[in-house]
């Protein structure tokens, strides 16, 4: 009789456990259910084929968007290593040739003038290091959005051509021409910052004199659009970029020639300058290109309305 009372309590408990297991597994799959199909009146049952195929396909889609942040990720991480790689790579340069002939002149050197040349090339160096300190300072503050812009109206006819003016020397060194595609007799005022946008105008004509060609030609123009909108073009007949660089090239110490670029010296960040100052005016930059045809770079600004 005891052994009987025994058995009846042991499977009432398991009918129980047994119960109260299968009402927390409903009520989990519940909640699940309800994060994972959104409604507006939310049904008891989920017993029901569509209900199971509807769940199945949120959870197929939550994998996959959990699988694209994990690839995301892993991208971030990646540009993380190859920015402080470049980073590292771009600081070392200069120190260690301020490094070398530093240690150089320590050793003693009577000559007057080996230790003038080499002072000289000690500043260059130091030079070049302020350059990039500066630069990323600058994008720092863009990004942070802690630079501001000095907005007024002016002439950007009149700020290309003094860009011309900066860069006559250097152009006719690679021996490359400068110039408008068409006379601008009239005036076009824009609204914006004007030394930011000189800022744009040499960084993109600089880059357009290092990988231009002996005898090319670098050309601006501008276009008035609708909107009161302004498009200013800096074409050149260069070596062109390949079409698989295009969509890296704003990023900071980022090379299509790594090695050219370098013994070109700057500081490896003019372009992500320039989509910075772009931005920062709300405006924007396009890019287009081939290779041994030529690269035009392209953006907008606001014309003055009073």
């Amino acid at each position: 009789m005891l052994c009987v009372e025994f058995f009846a309590i042991l499977f009432l408990a398991y009918v129980i456990l047994s119960l109260s297991f299968e009402r927390f597994l409903v009520s989990r799959v519940k909640e699940l259910y309800k994060s994972l199909i959104p409604t507006t009146s939310y049904i008891n049952s989920i017993n029901q084929a569509e209900d199971i195929d509807i769940l199945t396909s949120n959870l197929q889609k939550l994998n996959s968007e959990k699988n694209l942040e994990i690839e995301l990720l892993k991208k971030e991480q990646d540009y993380r290593r190859e920015f402080i790689g470049n980073l590292a790579h771009e600081l070392k340069t200069p120190l260690f040739t301020v490094q070398g002939y530093v240690l150089t002149l320590q050793d003693g050197v009577k000559d007057k003038k080996v230790v003038k040349k080499y002072l000289k090339q000690t500043s260059k160096g130091v030079d070049r290091l302020i350059y990039i300190i500066k630069d990323l300072d600058l994008i720092t503050k863009f990004e942070s959005g802690i630079a501001s812009l000095d907005r007024k109206s002016f002439d950007i006819v009149e700020v290309v051509r003094n860009v011309f003016e900066l860069l006559e020397m250097r152009a006719s060194k690679d021996k490359i021409v400068l110039k408008f595609d068409k006379e601008y007799s009239k005036q076009l005022m824009v609204f914006a910052d004007k030394d930011r946008i000189q800022q744009v105008l040499t960084n993109l004509i600089i880059n357009s004199l290092k990988y231009g060609t002996e005898r090319g030609v670098t050309e601006v123009s501008i276009e008035i659009l609708k909107e009161n909108k302004i498009l200013i073009r800096i074409a050149d007949n260069g070596e062109g970029i390949d079409e698989q660089h295009l969509p890296r090239l704003f990023e900071r110490f980022y090379r299509v020639d790594k090695t050219r670029s370098r013994n070109q010296g700057g500081s490896g960040l003019g372009l992500a300058i320039v989509k910075h100052i772009i931005e920062a005016h709300d405006e924007k930059i396009f890019v287009e290109s081939k290779v041994r045809i030529g690269s035009e770079f392209s953006f907008s600004l606001t014309l003055n309305q009073d």
